[in-house]
Formats: structure tokens, C-alpha cells, sequence
């Protein structure tokens, strides 16, 4: 699994122009891409690390989405797996298919959420417009 996360001082995400998901920040905007093999355990993986991941500001002591109670907006993205090393039209072959991937993002946001998460999320499959306010910006790449 990959993950693109960005703190945020604010995200949301539209479907058809309804609002299906926002957070207020601070708090974490994560783009999450599913490939083959890829499992509930790593799913749960992801979910630790998002949540405990120091990315935000504390004094001397960086402060994770745990410390700070600070809700993730998370986002399937099937095009974290693209890949456009040949030619000029990326191939989505690394990427999982959406009933293998959806269900593993599913998991990702029920495990923030037994760890005491506030998650918002987009819409698997959608035409989603995403907007956000990148703090700092502060982006980090993750991959479990």
C-alpha cells in the first residue's frame, strides 16, 4: 500500500458537486493506493503508522494524529500505482482492481477508527474534486 500523506489545516472532498467528506484542520489528507498482494495486515499497518506518524508541530516534541486527536481525511487514489517510466501514457497495471482495493481502503478507515480516529473519507470510484490547504507544505510519501 502507498500513501500519500499531507498535513492540512483544512480538506474536503466533493462528489457531483455534494460535499462527502472534510475535515477542519490540523489534520492529515491521505491519498491511498492498493496493489496486488496487498492484505488487511497491511491495511492495519497503514492505519497504525497514519495515526501515530509525527508530522505535527509540539514545542521541542513533534506530535502525531493521536496526540493531538486530529481527524485524517483518507482518499482511495488508484493512480499512486501508475507508472510512466515508458512512452507518455502511464499504465495502471500495478494498481489492484477496485474489488480487491476497496475493500482494503475500508479496512484502513475502520482500523483509524477502532484506534479512536475522527475519518472523514471520499467515494471509491468516483469523479472526486479534492481540495485542501497543505500546511507548510509538509508532504510525506509512505509505503508499507
Amino acid at each position: 500500500m502507498r500513501a500519500v500523506v499531507q498535513r492540512v489545516s483544512g480538506a474536503a472532498v466533493t462528489v457531483a458537486g455534494e460535499q462527502v467528506g472534510a475535515i477542519e484542520g490540523p489534520g492529515l489528507c491521505v491519498l491511498v493506493g492498493v496493489t496486488h498482494g496487498d492484505t488487511g495486515e497491511k491495511a492495519a499497518q497503514l492505519a497504525r503508522k497514519l495515526w501515530t506518524l509525527r508530522l505535527f508541530d509540539g514545542g521541542e516534541v513533534e506530535q502525531s494524529c493521536s496526540d493531538l486527536n486530529a481527524p485524517l481525511l483518507v482518499i482511495s487514489q488508484f493512480t499512486l500505482y501508475g507508472d510512466a517510466r515508458k512512452g507518455r501514457r502511464p499504465t495502471w497495471n500495478a494498481a489492484a482492481p477496485g474489488p480487491v482495493a476497496e475493500p482494503l481502503v475500508d479496512e484502513v478507515v475502520a482500523q483509524l477508527r477502532t484506534l479512536g480516529a475522527t475519518v472523514e473519507t471520499g467515494r471509491f470510484g468516483a469523479d472526486m474534486k479534492v481540495s485542501l490547504v497543505n500546511d507548510g507544505p509538509f508532504t510525506v510519501l509512505l509505503e508499507v
